[in-house]
């Protein structure tokens, strides 16, 4: 399945960290979390991408046009005629293509604009290419596939903190008030699974999640996949700190493909 990636925003909140690189490029150890997602991705055999770019997306090119698989993998150089061996490959096998969506367009005109590129692949991936997660996708796109009437996809995920929560009873008395942990509180966590006929549910100018995804609540034909496991967004420059020190550590449970120990599983559509 053809993978699209969403890597035009601006990120205005990892401004303090860089004003200069977009969103995708913000590294985690020495590779850009966009790297992290698409080897995710050809973990479970994806590994034709589109990317949707905007904001500084000739840097986004540049990246891949000039990547160099022996800054990130083991090798030997033979001196004698500068010959390189890797010793392990990560890029080889993917197939990007690249795609000016606007530099302010929203995520639904984003993907309108990929539309030709997709062909006539019934059913193909999107993510927002800010988050990682262990999701098992395998496992996501089987229920989906067994849903035949459904239309979208997304993984719903616990939000690690509300502010100001409010309990109050019928008459409108509280009980507490203030920053508490929710695990009933879901998000969308992104990671979609959409069939082809998403595209008959956006008008111009939309939104994917608004009026697109309520429409397809209306018709009930909008699942979710609930995840427990590992999931983070870089949102902000304490998210990319929090990235840095788990690659630092070496405790990155995105990377399946490492065959790692994994979160536990805990999933339900």
């Amino acid at each position: 399945m053809k993978v699209v990636l969403f890597c035009g925003g601006l990120g205005t909140r990892l401004r303090e960290h860089s004003d200069t690189i977009p969103k995708p490029l913000a590294t985690i150890g020495y590779r850009p979390i966009i790297w992290h997602l698409m080897r995710y991705y050809a973990h479970f055999g994806h590994t034709e991408f589109i990317l949707c770019l905007g904001y500084r997306g000739d840097l986004v090119r540049e990246y891949f046009l000039s990547y160099n698989e022996a800054m990130s993998n083991d090798f030997t150089l033979h001196g004698s005629d500068r010959r390189v061996d890797l010793h392990t490959r990560d890029f080889d096998d993917w197939k990007i293509t690249f795609v000016d969506t606007g530099l302010h367009s929203n995520i639904g005109q984003r993907l309108m604009r990929v539309r030709r590129y997709l062909g006539d692949d019934p059913i193909f991936l999107a993510n927002y290419a800010d988050g990682l997660s262990d999701l098992p996708m395998d496992d996501h796109i089987g229920k989906f596939l067994a849903t035949p009437d459904k239309v979208a996809s997304f993984i719903a995920v616990p939000s690690a903190q509300s502010f100001h929560c409010v309990n109050a009873d019928d008459q409108g008395l509280v009980s507490s008030l203030g920053a508490m942990p929710d695990q009933r509180l879901l998000i969308n966590g992104g990671f979609f699974v959409l069939r082809n006929a998403i595209f008959d549910y956006i008008n111009e100018g939309e939104e994917l999640v608004e009026k697109p995804f309520g429409r397809l609540i209306g018709e009930r034909r909008l699942m979710t996949y609930r995840w427990k496991g590992f999931w983070q967004c870089m949102d902000t420059l304490k998210d990319k700190i929090n990235f840095d020190r788990m690659e630092a550590r070496g405790t990155c449970p995105w990377k399946v493909w490492l065959d790692q120990p994994r979160c536990a599983v805990d999933s339900e559509t």
